[in-house]
């Protein structure tokens, strides 16, 4: 089941959403053949480090981060992978690796790839392995305000 903190929010905006159970997986990928989605149309978090402060970096699954552009776009002197110890503890309420794109809740700026503003709707992991949530991009961009940058590469 999805975090309550992410449930509450999106009720507490009246967001219109739905949540779905699929197979236990792991990458996203696996996910978006798991829950008979487009690649494209599942955004995955990607946990980074811009000039040593945790952030988000969502963008399409089959895409991946291209740090050089992420680093040009945002004026930072270094963006790097996070490790798992890194951010493990800052999402007391989700499965590590299944952190849902909502990174204004967790105290973090978040980074949207332009790609994903395509999509009229897209899905995500919802704290689980085994769940995730769709909705609305323009829901998405309205509640999180992400920084749009491009910054992904097709893998």
């Amino acid at each position: 089941m999805a975090p309550s903190k992410i449930r509450e929010f999106l009720d507490s905006k009246k967001i219109k959403y739905t949540s779905e159970k699929h197979s236990e997986v792991y990458t996203a990928q696996e996910i978006a053949a798991s829950a008979h989605i487009p690649g494209r149309q599942l955004a995955k978090t990607v946990m980074i480090k811009i000039d040593g402060d945790m952030a988000m970096a969502v963008l399409p699954a089959p895409y991946k981060v291209d740090f050089n552009s992420l680093k040009k776009a945002t004026g930072a002197k270094k963006v790097t992978l996070a490790s798992e110890d890194d951010f493990k503890d800052l999402f007391p309420d989700c499965e590590v690796g299944a952190m849902p794109p909502f990174g204004n809740l967790y105290g973090m700026n978040v980074y949207a790839d332009e790609s994903l503003t395509e999509e009229i709707e897209i899905a995500f992991c919802a704290g689980s392995h085994t769940e995730l949530i769709r909705l609305a991009y323009k829901d998405f961009a309205k509640l999180v305000e992400p920084k749009v940058l491009s910054f992904s590469l097709e893998d």
